[in-house]
């Protein structure tokens, strides 16, 4: 059994989309990030940063933190969607994920969708960086089906919750041909439409 402690964010949809893809039995734990629990005692022993998600395996009372990492666990530990052959590519867009889409694509979030007016210098930087953005990711897609190569992979599963906030973005997905379908395609399959709704709340994929 997996727990997955988290917030219903990109970040933590990413996990329970993987979850889903690979079958393994989860269950949920919410994690009030709104009421600051994850600054708790309980949750900082799990979670240095504070940060959801979190899953703990409970066979072998194994936790990790940092949605990467976490990825990359369960795709070691499922033997899907992180190919021995194709790891090096991969963990090159799964890092770009980490260190770039995500974070700049949230402060995107903050000053456009958040605190629109605040910052006028905040929110033309972001807006300009999350175009460039969606421009980079057409132009890879342009060339390879997914973003690892042929093969859908966890690089994807990372990547794709952030997309799907397209509506937050107003760049306009539309635009992206290659994004587009790339998108589509992914938001077809059975797990991601399971995975996306994490609260099962009947929360539906954004369409593009």
């Amino acid at each position: 059994m997996i727990e997955l402690l988290t917030a219903n964010t990109p970040n933590g949809k990413k996990i329970s989309i993987m979850l889903e893809e690979v079958g393994l039995q989860y269950k949920v734990t919410k994690i009030n990030i709104n009421k600051e629990e994850q600054f708790k005692p309980e949750f900082k022993k799990i979670s240095p940063f504070s940060k959801i998600p979190v899953i703990i395996d409970h066979e072998n009372n194994q936790s990790l933190f940092e949605s990467g990492a976490i990825l990359i666990y369960l795709g070691e530990k499922s033997g899907k969607f992180y190919d021995k052959n194709d790891r090096t590519i991969i963990n090159q867009w799964l890092m770009g994920q980490m260190a770039y889409v995500g974070p700049m694509l949230g402060q995107h979030h903050q000053f456009h969708h958040y605190n629109p007016g605040k910052s006028k210098f905040g929110e033309e930087r972001y807006f300009k960086i999350s175009k460039r953005i969606y421009k980079e990711l057409d132009d890879r897609l342009s060339v390879s089906e997914f973003l690892a190569g042929e093969n859908y992979s966890i690089a994807d599963i990372a990547t794709f919750p952030w997309i799907a906030r397209h509506d937050w973005h107003d760049i306009g997905l539309k635009k992206f041909q290659n994004l587009s379908k790339w998108y589509e395609k992914i938001s077809q399959r059975d797990a991601v439409i399971k995975g996306y709704d994490l609260l099962k709340r009947g929360e539906a994929i954004p369409k593009p």
